[in-house]
């Protein structure tokens, strides 16, 4: 899934901004940012931090797109996989 990239493109479309005053805005490249759109490259955090001021978009939001992007990207195993997001889980809450 690509999640974070999907978000990406309708926000900066839905502000009428191009992919290189977007990639300019961020200081990466028109096909850095083209390939964040379409899931190919995976932005560093403060990458989706700029992405979420500069669209004035709501940061959290970006942040957890980002995130499950990630996390899918690790766990291919369905039963593994949701195991290990339980005992993560379980972790995350006694904080």
């Amino acid at each position: 899934m690509n999640h974070f990239g999907e978000k990406l493109r309708k926000l900066r479309e839905t502000k009428g901004l191009l992919l290189r005053q977007v990639a300019a805005s961020i200081e990466v490249d028109t096909a850095f940012l083209s390939k964040m759109e379409r899931g190919e490259r995976k932005p560093k955090r403060e990458q989706v931090m700029k992405l979420s001021e500069l669209l004035k978009a709501d940061s959290k939001e970006l942040l957890s797109l980002w995130i499950a992007d990630r996390i899918l990207e690790v766990i291919t195993d369905t039963d593994a996989g949701i195991r290990a997001l339980e005992i993560a889980k379980k972790d995350i809450i006694k904080k």
